[in-house]
């Protein structure tokens, strides 16, 4: 069928990056399981397998990137056979004819397919974190940018106190870069690599939760066959510990530092409940700081960016909707949700394994990466085009500034000898009264006018127009963001490992 007469997913044709969706291609995971083969020869030459000669090592990395051909070869072959990995071993030994005795000896399926998957896996995070780190990166710019400027805070969408926009900011760094516990509670994106308990290949990441760690803990599964009895190794070995030194040997060729403790036939499913969990935790948080810009957007405090010829809307010219950060909430929303669909899976591997994890998996999998990247590259366009409004955010301010005057004019009040407890009551009706002309009315805020014309606020009448700037209740709030994002600060020291592709990123950016 042609291109336009067949269903594509949005995340090809529209979201993802070409990088993440050639590492999914099939191209690219059958080019894996043709690795892991050759690894699995080496090894086994390694420790005495005399069978395997160093002609079939050779034709085997002559030809471990799967052509087109192969890929006919493997089809029509799965079609006759119903088994894809076989289909493919097929195909390998058709190309390399010196190995087609020995590819894949000793193993089962879940060798090749559950190992690719941890691999793809490994490479897909190694892909999403410089791509957080730039967003980290737009965002702390930003912060330092904005980090005196005055800005209603709110708690339950009402005003509330003051804060300064880059405090805002910092916020949503800190979601980006919070860690789940300990050590890890600031750590993203890189925290301590962890040492992993040894003997079957296997990934366990110590994620933190909305973030990649740097270095995903891998462990990776190993070759024991279909319940893990090592019976065929043994007697081809005749030594059950060079078992043992197989898995180490592959470990190394696959770049993991350690095994699993225990094996079956494939690698524990909660290890990619972990993975989503922790990959939805970033489509969360893309959410959150979305939802935050669309509100202010609707203020017109703060815009996303919006290009000269862009078109809001199609009925309303006038429009500005806050199209891109609409879409990554929707791309998060999708992605917050792909952890049930793991935990599900997991929950019904019977005994040392079943199938019914294969179909759903060759989806989620790939899903889960190509989400959170879309995720990534919308928040990088987002974050580094934000646009913000000082005068308008000030006379926001203006319009909440004489409720939030009323504690400081109560404490002086009390320093007058006045009594706290009088003085609350009287500042409450005078709100109430102003509250309702606001509400009521469509007037202005005239809650300073009522407390100049109260008598018992007389002894503070000439200090009130001195309390009207908004940068006086802003508390520490510069000086938070400028420790937290400043030069030396925690965002500057986890941001340092990626500055070299951030800056690459950057540069690329201005030259579109």
């Amino acid at each position: 069928m042609a291109g336009y007469d067949a269903y594509k997913t949005p995340l090809d044709s529209r979201y993802s990056s070409d990088e993440m969706k050639q590492l999914f291609s099939q191209r690219s995971r059958h080019s894996t399981w043709r690795k892991l083969w050759l690894y699995l020869a080496e090894a086994e030459k390694e420790l005495g397998i005399d069978t395997i000669t160093d002609a079939a090592i050779t034709q085997m990395k002559q030809h471990l990137i799967v052509s087109n051909d192969d890929f006919g070869v493997a089809a029509v072959e799965e079609k006759r056979r119903k088994h894809d990995v076989m289909a493919h071993v097929h195909a390998f030994g058709q190309v390399a004819p010196e190995a087609a005795g020995i590819i894949h000896y000793g193993a089962t399926s879940c060798y090749v397919t559950d190992n690719a998957e941890l691999i793809l896996m490994k490479n897909a995070l190694e892909l999403i974190m410089p791509k957080l780190a730039k967003v980290i990166y737009n965002l702390r710019a930003f912060a330092l940018e904005w980090k005196d400027e005055p800005t209603l805070g709110y708690t339950h969408y009402q005003p509330a106190q003051m804060i300064t926009v880059g405090k805002r900011a910092c916020q949503w760094i800190q979601m980006l870069m919070m860690g789940q516990s300990g050590k890890h509670r600031a750590s993203i994106p890189r925290p301590e690599v962890q040492r992993c308990p040894r003997h079957h290949w296997y990934t366990s990441v110590s994620f933190d939760p909305c973030i990649v760690c740097k270095q995903h803990c891998k462990r990776i599964g190993g070759t024991s066959n279909a319940v893990c009895l090592v019976r065929s190794w043994k007697s081809s070995t005749t030594m059950p510990r060079k078992v043992d030194r197989l898995n180490e040997i592959l470990c190394q060729k696959a770049g993991f530092p350690s095994c699993y403790d225990i094996s079956y036939q494939t690698y524990p499913r909660k290890v990619d409940l972990n993975i989503a969990n922790a990959v939805a935790g970033l489509g969360a948080t893309c959410m959150q700081i979305t939802g935050d810009i669309r509100h202010l957007a609707n203020m017109k405090e703060v815009e996303e960016p919006f290009s000269k010829d862009q078109i809001g809307s199609s009925a309303m010219a006038y429009k500005r909707n806050p199209m891109l950060s609409e879409r990554i909430a929707s791309l998060g929303r999708k992605l917050a949700s792909l952890p049930i669909n793991f935990m599900n899976t997991m929950s019904v591997q019977w005994m040392e394994r079943s199938l019914d994890d294969s179909a759903i998996r060759r989806s989620d999998i790939p899903e889960l990466f190509l989400l959170a990247d879309a995720c990534m590259i919308g928040m990088d366009a987002l974050s580094n085009g934000l646009v913000v409004y000082p005068k308008r955010i000030h006379a926001h301010n203006l319009s909440e500034l004489p409720f939030m005057i009323t504690e400081n004019i109560i404490m002086k009040i009390c320093a007058q000898g006045g009594n706290r407890q009088d003085a609350h009551e009287e500042i409450r009706v005078l709100s109430h009264q102003a509250s309702a002309v606001v509400k009521n009315e469509g007037g202005e805020n005239d809650l300073v006018e009522r407390i100049k014309n109260t008598e018992y606020f007389k002894p503070v009448w000439g200090d009130i127009d001195g309390m009207m700037d908004p940068k006086l209740y802003v508390g520490r709030a510069p000086e938070i963001v400028q420790r937290y994002a400043g030069q030396a600060g925690p965002v500057e020291v986890k941001l340092a490992p990626y500055m070299q592709k951030i800056l690459h990123s950057a540069t690329a950016q201005l030259n579109v």
